[in-house]
């Protein structure tokens, strides 16, 4: 009776090991994921920023990111999708679409980051941000417009899909032409994260190119 207690439990520790060398790669600092997902960046290495403007992380990662894409290799096609991991992220997501939709993601990304966290302004819901969409030039009908329309929705289903297929759990995470993620716990900090992103992307873009 020992001797099989004794070779189930070393039957699941292989079984184990067996699994987390399947999901991880090298270092520990990203893993190699176990269901890839197709890109949508033609020959560019797609790396996807998941976010919630809500996260005080994404927050002090958007500096991160800010000065990575003043110089980041030409390769690379930096893609954000907002998270929605619960329904009090849903307006958020559903803001962001309406900003792309209307063309004005650059008067709205960041001043909605700084809204929420460096002013402490409770922006969350349809009509927070209608206002705050108000104070940087966009009329009440465009927003409703734009926020009731099919194409913001269809755009919001696709971000929740996406977040299912990588089983996001937390952001920000970063995931490196459908393969690789990582995130800040992973990697050792936000600046770390940018290390890990280069590296794998070069990597990628050199695995194309032969």
């Amino acid at each position: 009776m020992k001797i099989k207690s004794f070779l189930i439990f070393v039957l699941n520790i292989f079984l184990l090991s067996l699994m987390l060398f399947s999901t991880s790669y090298g270092a520990d600092n990203y893993k190699k994921l176990l269901s890839p997902q197709l890109t949508r960046t033609g020959d560019k290495i797609e790396v996807l920023e998941f976010f919630w403007y809500g996260c005080s992380h994404c927050y002090q990662f958007e500096s991160v990111i800010e000065k990575w894409l003043e110089d980041k290799a030409e390769y690379i096609k930096f893609v954000r999708i907002p998270a929605v991991l619960g329904k009090n992220w849903l307006p958020n997501a559903r803001g962001f679409y309406v900003a792309k939709n209307l063309g004005v993601l650059d008067k709205i990304h960041r001043p909605l980051f700084d809204a929420i966290h460096k002013e402490k302004r409770n922006i969350t819901g349809k009509k927070a941000l209608k206002m705050f969409f108000a104070e940087h030039g966009v009329l009440g009908e465009e927003f409703d417009k734009a926020y009731d329309s099919k194409d913001v929705q269809d755009n919001v289903r696709y971000a929740r899909l996406m977040g299912q297929r990588y089983a996001l759990t937390g952001v920000p995470a970063v995931i490196i032409n459908g393969k690789y993620g990582t995130s800040a716990s992973m990697a050792g900090g936000y600046s770390a994260i940018i290390d890990v992103v280069n590296k794998l992307a070069a990597e990628e873009y050199a695995a194309k190119k032969k």
